[in-house]
């Protein structure tokens, strides 16, 4: 289950960070390039920090033409593709929690501290994004105030100490997706947000 999904949201991230590029003018490797910084930059820089080698792409290069033919045919169907915002944003947040269960998966498997564990997870969840927004010039959605990396910190704490309790691993899963992607959702709908710090007094 946690695979097929994998595939459907690093697909989805990948048109949408295909969009992005086309509101910039991008040429098509620009396209395919922020596609897959997008769609695969945050278990690369979580196998990075992990020193967990192969890097996931590296393994399964397959993945790259994936991630690229997404890109593509989104330039072919743009217009559609744009129309369908809650579809995307549904998959988007259902990507967001899975990448976050895989993440602390991986950083498990290493032996990582609890701690780095739950970091692990969130920054496969939410690196990508962090790195197209900075490619296209934006100040990163997670630094907005929106909840996303809280529901990934959510969603990697409950998988965690959700199997250090010995409940059945499936168990977990089901109830990690069924808690953080519902919150991923009612944090959009009612616009959810974390505090701000405002201070724009002048120094000088």
């Amino acid at each position: 289950m946690l695979e097929v999904i994998f595939y459907i949201a690093i697909t989805a991230e990948a048109m949408t960070a295909a969009l992005a590029a086309g509101r910039r003018n991008m040429d098509w490797f620009g396209v395919c390039l922020l596609a897959c910084v997008t769609a695969l930059g945050g278990g690369t820089i979580r196998d990075l920090f992990l020193d967990h080698y192969p890097l996931y792409w590296v393994e399964n290069p397959y993945i790259l033409l994936l991630v690229c033919g997404a890109a593509l045919v989104t330039i072919a169907i743009a217009r559609v593709v744009d129309k369908l915002r809650w579809p995307f944003l549904l998959l988007d947040g259902l990507g967001l929690v899975v990448f976050t269960i895989i993440g602390c998966n991986i950083a498990m498997e290493v032996g990582a501290h609890p701690v780095i564990v739950l970091v692990a997870g969130m920054v496969t969840g939410i690196f990508g994004g962090i790195l197209r927004d900075v490619l296209c010039n934006d100040v990163p959605l997670v630094f907005r105030g929106e909840l996303y990396a809280t529901v990934s910190i959510v969603t990697g704490a409950i998988y965690y100490f959700g199997l250090m309790a010995n409940i059945q691993s499936d168990v977990v899963i089901l109830v990690a997706i069924a808690v953080g992607f519902p919150l991923r959702m009612l944090a959009i709908i009612y616009k959810w947000e974390m505090p701000k710090f405002v201070y724009d007094k002048d120094w000088r």
